[in-house]
């Protein structure tokens, strides 16, 4: 038998169905055995009963994504996937962003650009569409689906970015017919600019008015009208960072009645809330994203609802913008007021450790659903489950052999983004990832990164299969039969 370049011994192996002890045979960047007293190896790695876990997919996070009011992001593909890779994630898919008026094909030529000679890890990309035009409807976005770039994301909010209802249809039409699968920002922007003015007039400008300007109901109503616009085009959306409660009812209501509709949720809505924006003086703005931490009550119930199977996806929503930075959280403070805070927080590299240590070694949820919620899941959602998100043959050997340890409070200077803070600062963890393999190479061995810039390779997605419609025999849902 020809030798194997990589054996993993003597792990606790999870998967999002089993748990298994066996040896892990690896060849040219794959799962080649899985099976007892495997032999032949150039190296061989002692798992000691450590859990042994497939690497994570961050099915949503911005890395170097290019904006429209003078802010920045402070990761590019090099700082945001090394960082990613040390908190266990070894494939990231980031966003090609359309602003109204360019052509979705141009975006994505200079996102790659920006990725080219950069990851360290494999990855692939989303679309963002704003401006839904003829031309991207009826030729860009069909010719975009065809060659791999299966999956996009729409904004209820956000003027730059934002779709009217008219649009969405039109969206939701063209990936019903293609095989897309919709990601939808859901929250009202009428009631969010209302507010905000409102809030603005009274002197009321302090970064935790962010989520006064924000409140559940915004997010209720326009989740409710996502999942309408859903039901009318039979067509399956994906409602991303869901923050609290009553957005999340409506997805549970969805789901009984049998819609193809799927949740995601982040880390920032199980461990913080809107106290964490009360801060004193401008360090809530550390901690403004949209839409913002809930309630403690809130954050109680996110987790019954991940640990019940509302949530499909757990994602870092990463968002980079340092805070001691004009381009970054200080733009709101030279504007005087939250509405110019750019949104959104770092967690690349937080993410699974995170939920590792407060759902699997808490309790709160079993092993299983940890692997699903930040590995299987994603690749299957995003059309990447042929190569990644599970411990196979035939899978990319994309492995995390974790260190469990005693307490420790999670500090900034742990970590590997361009980003000078964490919101998590000081949360406390039991374990991180001690080993690290990518595509069948160890790129993480006790907090030592060897992976070089531009090994990280881009892939192209098949057609969901969540995206696939519940009547695909009908090809016009929405007539009604007269």
């Amino acid at each position: 038998m020809e030798p194997f370049d990589l054996i993993i011994r003597n792990g606790r192996i999870a998967t999002a169905s089993d748990i298994f002890e066996c040896d892990i045979g690896i060849r040219e960047g794959c799962i080649t055995a899985l099976e007892e007293g495997l032999t032949g190896a150039t190296e061989i790695i002692d798992a000691a009963g450590k859990w042994v876990t497939p690497g994570g997919v961050d099915g949503h996070c911005h890395i170097d994504q290019p904006t429209s009011d003078g802010t920045r992001m402070a990761d590019d593909f090099l700082s945001g996937t090394t960082s990613a890779v040390h908190g266990g994630t070894t494939t990231i898919i980031p966003f090609a962003c359309q602003f109204k008026g360019q052509s979705l094909n141009d975006v994505v030529a200079d996102y790659h650009a920006r990725a080219e000679g950069k990851a360290v890890i494999d990855y692939a990309f989303h679309l963002i569409v704003s401006d839904p035009s003829p031309n991207v409807l009826e030729t860009e976005l069909p010719n975009l689906i065809a060659n791999g770039y299966t999956h996009f994301k729409l904004y209820m909010t956000y003027d730059d970015m934002k779709l009217n209802d008219r649009q969405m249809l039109d969206v939701l039409d063209v990936a019903r017919r293609h095989g897309a699968m919709v990601m939808i920002h859901a929250e009202n922007s009428d009631c969010i600019a209302w507010l905000t003015d409102r809030l603005e007039q009274a002197g009321k400008t302090a970064p935790h008015y962010h989520a006064v300007s924000r409140p559940p109901v915004v997010e209720r109503e326009a989740t409710y009208r996502a999942i309408a616009f859903s039901d009318l085009m039979d067509t399956p959306i994906l409602i991303v960072h869901v923050s609290g409660e009553e957005a999340t009812k409506e997805i549970r209501r969805a789901q009984e009645r049998g819609l193809r509709i799927y949740g995601e949720t982040c880390p920032q809505y199980l461990f913080l809330t809107s106290a964490d924006l009360q801060k004193d003086g401008f360090e809530g703005a550390k901690c403004i994203c949209s839409p913002p931490p809930r309630s403690l009550a809130d954050q109680e119930y996110m987790w019954s609802a991940l640990a019940e199977g509302v949530f499909s996806i757990f994602s870092s929503d990463h968002a980079p913008f340092r805070f001691a930075d004009p381009q970054g959280k200080q733009n709101g403070a030279a504007m005087e007021g939250f509405r110019w805070i750019p949104n959104g927080i770092p967690g690349i590299e937080t993410r699974v450790p995170l939920l590792f240590s407060h759902g699997v070694l808490d309790g709160r949820i079993d092993i299983k659903d940890f692997v699903a919620l930040t590995s299987t899941n994603p690749a299957h959602m995003y059309g990447l489950e042929k190569s990644k998100g599970t411990i196979a043959i035939g899978s990319d050997a994309d492995i995390v052999i974790w260190d469990e340890k005693e307490p420790f409070q999670l500090t900034n200077d742990m970590l590997h983004h361009n980003v000078d803070y964490t919101p998590y600062e000081g949360v406390e963890l039991k374990a991180w990832p001690g080993i690290v393999v990518s595509g069948g190479e160890v790129v993480i061995r006790d907090g030592v990164m060897t992976a070089k810039p531009g090994r990280g390779r881009f892939l192209p997605s098949s057609l969901p299969v969540p995206a696939r419609p519940n009547r695909p025999e009908d090809p016009t849902p929405y007539f009604v039969a007269i």
